[in-house]
């Protein structure tokens, strides 16, 4: 054989195994290429999935931020409610004049005045428009004096130094004492639902 025919076939065979490994890099490249839009498709998917759920976490977040602030804007408006509501009540107890005044008055004082014994010196406080009624209510009992005036809607603070005790029997203490044990039944009855 001769040399050129050698070189030829040589070539030849270099062409067809260059052309094998061209194919078979294109091959490849074209695998790795699908594999990769795979996981770019997968990535993508993934990613758009987890925005979803950070829109749904962040949605429902401001709803229920949403819903807390209008209940605390509820109950706050409630409040304001029945805070007007004792106001008026307190208005109402400052304005009892007359007889139910001196009747009210009256049994506040007796209520008192069995926290007492018959030989204390009690000492009655109130309201300094009700000094006159005081004195004239006082004097009935053994003991009592009027000793001044307490800031207060109505009623009577008595007190002993014998006993010490004081009882605050007065109109405030009273309606403390009824809004606290109502206040459910008078939020229901304002806001009926």
């Amino acid at each position: 054989m001769s040399l050129d025919t050698v070189v030829k076939d040589i070539r030849e065979e270099a062409n067809a195994r260059a052309e094998n490994i061209r194919a078979e890099g294109e091959t490849r490249a074209e695998e790795i290429e699908s594999a990769a839009e795979a996981d770019a498709e997968e990535i993508l998917a993934d990613a758009e999935a987890e925005v979803e759920r950070e829109i749904d976490q962040l949605r429902e977040q401001r709803l229920s931020s949403a819903k807390l602030e209008a209940k605390q804007k509820r109950l706050e408006a409630r409040r304001d409610v029945l805070g007007e509501v004792n106001d008026a009540v307190e208005d109402e107890l400052a304005a009892i004049e007359g007889d139910t005044r001196e009747e009210l008055t009256r049994e506040l004082l007796e209520a008192a005045s069995d926290e007492f014994d018959e030989d204390d010196d009690v000492s009655v406080y109130g309201r300094s428009d009700d000094q006159a009624l005081l004195e004239s209510i006082v004097d009935e009992y053994d003991g009592y004096e009027y000793a001044g005036d307490v800031d207060c809607l109505g009623g009577v603070v008595v007190e002993s130094e014998q006993s010490r005790v004081r009882v605050n029997n007065t109109f405030d203490s009273v309606l403390e004492d009824v809004w606290e044990d109502n206040l459910q039944e008078i939020s229901n009855r304002l806001f009926e639902q």
